[in-house]
Formats: structure tokens, C-alpha cells, sequence
């Protein structure tokens, strides 16, 4: 399982734009999404061990901080030809499975990723209510077969703090996944594929 590390965007990037496909049929962009409310944006898929294993706690924390305030949306920017398992007809099926009750959105060109310069699943970007980057980072520090605790600490922390209206720590653990599945040769050049540290 080679494991792959977040690019760590700049803070302070504003959210890149999107428009694509939810599973529920319909088109979910940026613009539709609240002006005022901090926001969530996690690429993430189906398959991966590294979102299989924060599966449940991504329902939880989905539920949790939608009520307190928070927008949450997912992505998968896949290339399905290759891994069929994350078709859209299978997102809509693990979402349901999931209780993923937050957007769960199709990215077929890869064009957001590369927009959000997302290298790994789950890549976690977390915007305040200017939609300006605050936080770019892991879940927390557990990892399939590490035994430590699936708590979420690390964006929680990043979470309560922004909808506090409080400064988020600059020192942030990157992200650890397996690197999204870009098309054929179409890897962007911030991605290099190298294993993380």
C-alpha cells in the first residue's frame, strides 16, 4: 500500500470553483453553497484503505458539524475506467452505506482536483467563511493497522476553531493516503507519486 502525502496548498487560497454531479442526479457548484458558513471540501473515493478506515467517523463527523454550522462536500476525482469501483453508480451505493449524508460529488475530468492540487485520498481542505484555506491536513493520526484511535482530532480542532471565528494553528500535519487515480498522463505536476515519509 504505497501511501501518499497532501500537497499542503497554501493557506490562504481561496476555494477553487466547482460544479459537478452529486450522487442524488443533481449539479452542486461552489456558488450554490452558503456565502457566510466555513466550508469542508474532502477528496476522497470508494476504495481506498486509508477512507475505508475513517469510513464511519467521516458519517459522524459529517452529521456533527453540519449542525453546528459547517458546509461539508466530498469529491471523487477517481479515473473510474481504471477502478470501476468508483463509478458513481457505486459512490451513490457507498454513501447510502455510508450514512454520508453530505455531497458526494463526481469530479470525471480531474480538473477540481487539480484546481485544489489534491494528491491523496482523503485530502482534507477546510475553508473559513470567506472561503479563504485555513486548515490543510489530517483527519488525525490514525492509519489502517497503526491501533491508534479513529477521534478525528486534528480537524476538529481546525473546525472548532473556524466556526469560532478563531485562527487555526499553522502547523499542520499533512494528509496520508493513496494518491488519487489519475488518468493516463494526466498526473499534474505538483503530484510526483512519490511514497510520503
Amino acid at each position: 500500500m504505497v501511501k501518499t502525502a497532501s500537497t499542503m496548498l497554501p493557506l490562504g487560497s481561496p476555494a477553487p470553483d466547482f460544479s459537478l454531479p452529486n450522487v442524488d442526479g443533481k449539479t452542486l457548484s461552489l456558488s450554490d453553497l452558503p456565502k457566510d458558513k466555513p466550508l469542508l471540501v474532502m477528496f476522497i473515493c470508494n476504495h481506498c484503505p486509508f477512507v475505508l478506515h475513517l469510513k464511519s467517523a467521516l458519517a459522524e463527523f459529517g452529521d456533527e458539524y453540519q449542525k453546528k454550522g459547517l458546509t461539508v462536500v466530498a469529491i471523487s476525482s477517481n479515473d473510474v475506467e481504471n477502478y470501476p469501483d468508483d463509478s458513481p453508480e457505486k459512490m451513490k451505493e457507498m454513501a447510502q452505506a455510508s450514512g454520508w449524508n453530505f455531497p458526494y460529488l463526481y469530479d470525471e475530468s480531474q480538473d477540481v482536483a487539480k484546481a485544489y492540487q489534491a494528491a491523496c485520498t482523503p485530502d482534507l481542505f477546510l475553508f473559513d467563511k470567506d472561503h479563504k484555506l485555513v486548515y490543510r491536513g489530517q483527519f488525525d493520526d490514525s492509519r489502517p493497522g497503526n491501533g491508534l484511535p479513529v477521534n478525528g482530532a486534528d480537524l476538529r480542532a481546525a473546525a472548532d476553531a473556524v466556526l469560532a471565528g478563531k485562527p487555526v494553528p499553522e502547523q499542520q500535519k499533512p494528509s496520508i493516503g493513496c494518491n488519487i487515480k489519475w488518468k493516463e498522463g494526466a498526473a499534474p505536476n505538483y503530484f510526483t507519486g512519490q511514497p510520503a515519509v
